[in-house]
């Protein structure tokens, strides 16, 4: 109930977000008032994200707290004559009081995705090779790769492509597609990574040889609380999305199922 209520409200208020942006990209005059309108909405979503935080942290502390009375009574009643027929009854609480904290936990992962999302942090620029970016991440999930029987293959540019990012928020989209991809191969399989020089653009190539995506999904791929996974935050590639379009680069999705997805980031490379 709590990630139903949790869920509804936040993506009732993200709708009316994009909608408004939407309205906002479709009419010429008066631009400034629907951006200020966009900006005031966006402040009172983040708002009410952080003011939800703070009693779920309520719930969830105080979960714990009665978790523990249950245990700490259940091993007295054992020690009883006759206390072991309340064993049961015991044992149903503490099940119903493990699914509230398993729902409080994902509702709390939700706010913390969107906050993601809305979050408007100034990017911290740098002139970076991509294929040390790229080979910084490799490295990095390998060992996570490894232990979900994915194989990470990289073909990267001879020469360096050159940059003006933010490293650690390029890093972040990465991540996101590895572990898409990861979990898009159930039973294992190969992570492609290549990165090539196209004009002035650098591009990063992300492939892996999983189920792939049903072509009636691939419109709303980057829309937000969009997911295929039944526990899936539905936040990580309109995030992804969101920061690769900050760095006025783009973005794209192929995808065949029973074959596997590859995006593709394309990003302005750094004038000399």
């Amino acid at each position: 109930m709590l990630h139903f209520v949790g869920g509804f409200v936040i993506g009732l208020l993200t709708g009316a977000v994009l909608s408004l942006y939407k309205r906002t990209s479709r009419t010429q005059e008066n631009g400034q008032g629907h951006r200020a309108q966009l900006e005031e909405l966006s402040k009172l979503t983040g708002r009410l994200a952080h003011e939800i935080k703070n009693p779920l942290s309520t719930i969830k502390i105080n979960l714990e707290l009665v978790s523990e009375e249950l245990e700490i009574s259940g091993q007295a009643r054992s020690g009883q004559a006759g206390g072991r027929r309340d064993e049961p009854g015991l044992a149903r609480a503490s099940r119903k009081i493990a699914v509230i904290q398993k729902e409080t936990d994902r509702l709390a992962h939700i706010l913390e995705g969107f906050l993601r999302y809305i979050d408007r942090t100034e990017l911290q620029l740098a002139s970076t090779d991509v294929n040390e970016l790229v080979g910084d991440m490799i490295d990095f999930y390998s060992p996570q790769a490894y232990s979900r029987s994915v194989t990470i293959r990289q073909s990267l540019h001879p020469e360096p492509l050159v940059c003006k990012v933010d490293a650690d928020m390029v890093k972040q989209v990465m991540l996101n597609l590895f572990i898409n991809a990861q979990q898009a191969m159930s039973d294992g399989g190969e992570l492609m990574v290549k990165t090539q020089r196209q004009d002035k653009e650098a591009i990063i190539e992300i492939s892996d040889t999983g189920h792939g995506i049903a072509p009636e999904r691939l419109p709303q791929i980057f829309d937000a609380y969009h997911s295929s996974r039944p526990r899936g935050s539905g936040m990580g590639l309109p995030t992804a999305k969101k920061i690769v379009d900050t760095h006025k680069g783009t973005i794209s999705v192929n995808s065949e199922p029973g074959k596997g997805t590859s995006f593709t980031i394309r990003l302005p490379l750094q004038v000399s």
